[in-house]
């Protein structure tokens, strides 16, 4: 990662974090060892929300973070990042994930009800992943796409699959007459607006819209979240779609590989991760805020460049002090190695590399406990 943003004491607080790499709270942790009996002196209840994307990740960071806190309990509502961010705002959720960040404009507006005024908020990248295009059509299990073809296929300017634009990119495939059904998300999503940014930076002529979490053209199909959209590709025929490259994965769907430079690159944790830290941090942000802001453009060979990062987004310091000890041990224990590597497993991310966990833990260190 280029740009840190954490101040110095930041960092030397980021290696002590490292020295507990797996330490979901206190002195118990699942990645211990299993002939130790874990312990934890934290209790009590919250309840977080927002990005589907991240859904099957968080189900395994609750339960790791849980078997090492047996009294406490996590819920996750997977409504999607605007949501996820209006009822952090709003003080309902103690924590939310989403696949943005707060524009620095929103966080200038405020408030957020649920943590004390003038404390900032903290914002952490935490799950990286690829965002697969999908397709079904009836004997074709794979598609080269560039930027603009991409882009012209969801904007309706390209209506048969059969056409040249397609066609030339893909000369061994046998393409049917077939009209084309894109499907985009119909709520405000932050895999959308990712996938937005992407086709606005790689394909501007094709492209008409500035990225946006609520789908910006009147072109296509909607469906409700990742599951929603998931459904409706793999029920129709003809039909192209964009999902957290997980659920792609979890349903057997096509996928296509994605023109970078002058090669095709197919999706995965390690092109994802790869583009990330490639890219700097959003500057005039606060301290813990660590926006990434993503070269879409890259033609380094490997880069995926449609990625989506997502954030956990918690208070610096919390109205009700209890939320604190809480949201800060699972969020240590998001960031960890174990917690990396047990959301890999589950879900297909890419974990963050040791670099950027220095600056989270630091950012994440920020949080005040009573």
């Amino acid at each position: 990662m280029k740009i840190s943003r954490i101040a110095q004491v930041g960092a030397v607080a980021a290696v002590a974090a490292l020295a507990l790499a797996g330490c979901a709270a206190n002195e118990g942790t699942p990645g211990g060892s299993t002939d130790e009996p874990t312990t934890s002196d934290l209790s009590g209840e919250i309840a977080g929300g927002g990005a589907s994307s991240q859904e099957v990740a968080v189900s395994a960071w609750t339960a790791g973070f849980q078997t090492a806190n047996p009294d406490v309990t996590i819920t996750y509502d997977p409504a999607g990042s605007g949501a996820g961010r209006e009822s952090f705002q709003a003080g309902a959720f103690p924590f939310a994930g989403s696949d943005r960040a707060f524009t620095i404009e929103e966080i200038e507006a405020g408030p957020f009800d649920g943590c004390v005024d003038g404390s900032g908020i903290i914002e952490v990248p935490t799950y990286i992943s690829p965002i697969a295009v999908i397709f079904n059509i009836e004997g074709v299990d794979s598609l080269n796409l560039d930027a603009t073809t991409l882009a012209s296929l969801f904007s309706g300017e390209i209506t048969n699959w059969n056409d040249p634009a397609i066609a030339a990119l893909n000369e061994d495939v046998e393409l049917p007459d077939l009209a084309v059904t894109p499907v985009h998300r119909a709520d405000d999503s932050g895999t959308t607006e990712n996938f937005t940014d992407y086709l606005y930076q790689a394909a501007p002529d094709a492209w008409p819209a500035e990225p946006d979490g609520v789908w910006p053209l009147d072109s296509g199909e909607a469906a409700q979240g990742t599951s929603g959209v998931v459904s409706a590709v793999a029920g129709g025929n003809g039909t192209i779609g964009y999902a957290d490259a997980s659920r792609a994965s979890e349903e057997g769907l096509s996928t296509a590989a994605i023109q970078v430079g002058d090669e095709f690159v197919s999706y995965s944790p390690e092109a994802a991760a790869a583009i990330v830290d490639a890219s700097p941090f959003e500057e005039g942000r606060g301290e813990g805020d660590l926006a990434i802001s993503l070269d879409r453009t890259s033609t380094e060979a490997g880069v995926y460049p449609i990625v989506l990062v997502s954030y956990m987004i918690a208070c610096q310091e919390y109205a009700d002090e209890a939320n604190a000890p809480i949201v800060k041990g699972y969020l240590e224990y998001v960031a960890s190695p174990e917690g990396q590597d047990a959301a890999a497993a589950a879900a297909g991310s890419a974990p963050i590399s040791d670099s950027l966990r220095e600056q989270i833990n630091a950012a994440i260190d920020l949080i005040v406990v009573p």
